[in-house]
């Protein structure tokens, strides 16, 4: 195969690069489902059942943060020299994670754990993004991509089988030979790309105001899940203070030499776009990986067990349809109609399981959610692709680091509003008169009922999106966007 990059890569080097990105990426895609296996075990050795969500909430925070500081950082110092601070930052606290002696060290050691775990889910897109020619990015980040889809499947097996036979430390420890392994390939295969007209100046304003803006409203969101134990008043604090700090935040990056996220990306619209169209698809994706298994075992009565093996489908036609929609944008160049078929089959996806009932079989339920994860798989290349062509081999590295962080927030944001329609929907004078099961059936069906129309507006931006059509050769088609095709996309 021709590869045009602007690096003179052989196919084995190029084969070497991809497995040691992926070996990378599975470390910390893995980390999220087997987390959720193992916390029970760890919540009766540690105790403090009450702080159950916060080293899930520290993890999720530190990344989000860490994908947009890093991304740039990589900039300046290199993606190979982050992308390897990464691993070997998540291998050291996955260990500190696996010695943790209370909730209070697991909580702090995961946050740490974050900052590795961000790298890792981000910089193997900016580096495939700075490999490959346009058309050919599609199609390697659809198997980049996979790999979500295989920890997903796999992650609660092997969660399971290292929590019950060795222990919940080991499934930190776990963590250090796949790390090595990993580090091992990409210093021995990588190049070291780095943007060589980028100014090393730490924007140090811009990190301290974005990290406070969003540690403040993540905090919010997370504490407003129990209004009685935090009072409106407290949370109201927090959103002020978020807000005041996001304002600082966008003087900082007006007046920065390097900014951590150039204001200007804002600019287009295309950027503008597919990141909203990146929180609308992490949330509806979401709505189905969470409420499909709580129907499983709250309505159909299906053991813990039987409603994770439900899943496999759902995830098992996400990384398939991930795939294949790189190999269709890479063979035809174009994304828009693919975004518009993303949104109207998610769409069909949360429509059937808004219908869903006592009455439901659990035939039922698998196809329901397969639809969901077609949907829902399309989308993971998409707005990547899209977002990389529309700017030029200099801001490749922030605009794909931004996907990933809108990618994020949506779930951040998402899982909290649809636990508050859960929760006030079973607190309604209607589902009062209805049994246990009634009421569960009656809230998913709410919380499906918003994700129809979270996807109704996700088909209506999408029409929005201009296309760009991807180029054979990376130079010239860079030379395309900074001169023409950039301002037909503004």
């Amino acid at each position: 195969m021709n590869y045009k990059s602007q690096y003179d890569l052989t196919k084995d080097q190029i084969n070497m690069i991809m497995a040691g990105l992926m070996v990378g990426l599975l470390v910390a895609a893995f980390d999220y489902s087997i987390m959720a296996i193992a916390m029970p075990k760890v919540i009766n050795s540690l105790h403090g059942m009450e702080y159950y969500v916060w080293p899930f909430t520290s993890y999720m925070l530190s990344s989000t943060i860490a994908i947009i500081l890093f991304g740039k950082l990589s900039d300046i110092y290199g993606r190979k020299h982050i992308l390897i601070a990464g691993i070997i930052t998540f291998v050291i606290t996955s260990v500190m994670c696996g010695f943790a002696t209370n909730m209070f060290q697991l909580i702090l050691f995961r946050g740490l754990q974050g900052i590795g775990g961000g790298i890792l889910i981000s910089l193997p897109f900016i580096v495939v993004g700075e490999i490959f020619s346009p058309r050919e990015r599609a199609k390697y980040m659809g198997i980049l991509a996979s790999v979500f889809g295989l920890a997903d499947v796999l992650g609660p097996i092997i969660g399971g089988v290292i929590t019950d036979s060795f222990g919940w430390r080991w499934v930190f420890f776990i963590n250090v030979p796949v790390g090595i392994a990993a580090v091992t390939m990409i210093l021995y295969s990588l190049p070291n790309f780095k943007l060589p007209d980028v100014k090393k100046i730490i924007d140090y304003s811009g990190i301290i105001t974005f990290t406070l803006a969003l540690s403040t409203i993540f905090f919010a969101i997370t504490l407003a899940g129990d209004i009685n134990k935090y009072p409106l008043d407290e949370m109201a604090v927090l959103i002020v203070f978020s807000i005041f700090m996001f304002a600082l935040f966008v003087l900082a990056e007006k007046k920065a030499v390097e900014p951590i996220l150039p204001l200007n990306l804002f600019k287009n619209s295309i950027f503008n776009v597919s990141s909203l169209e990146s929180f609308i698809a992490s949330a509806l994706m979401f709505s189905g990986i969470i409420y499909v298994p709580l129907f499983a075992q709250g309505v159909l009565g299906m053991s813990a067990t039987n409603s994770g093996l439900i899943m496999i489908p759902m995830f098992l036609s996400l990384t398939i349809t991930s795939i294949i929609t790189g190999q269709i944008i890479s063979k035809t160049g174009k994304y828009k109609n693919l975004v518009i078929v993303e949104f109207v089959i998610t769409g069909i996806g949360v429509i059937l399981l808004a219908t869903m009932n006592v009455n439901t079989p659990y035939y039922l339920l698998l196809a329901y959610s397969t639809v969901l994860g077609i949907g829902s798989g399309m989308a993971y290349n998409i707005f990547n692709v899209a977002v990389q062509n529309a700017f030029a081999l200099r801001e490749i590295g922030i605009v794909t680091a931004s996907m990933r962080f809108f990618r994020n927030v949506g779930t951040i944001v998402s899982v909290p509003i649809f636990g508050y329609i859960m929760n006030f929907t079973l607190g309604s004078s209607n589902a009062v008169t209805l049994s246990k099961t009634q009421a569960l059936v009656l809230s998913i069906q709410n919380i499906f009922i918003v994700a129809i129309l979270l996807s109704f507006v996700g088909l209506v931006v999408a029409f929005f999106l201009k296309e760009i059509p991807l180029g054979e050769n990376m130079l010239m088609t860079q030379e395309e966007v900074s001169e023409g095709q950039l301002e037909k996309a503004k």
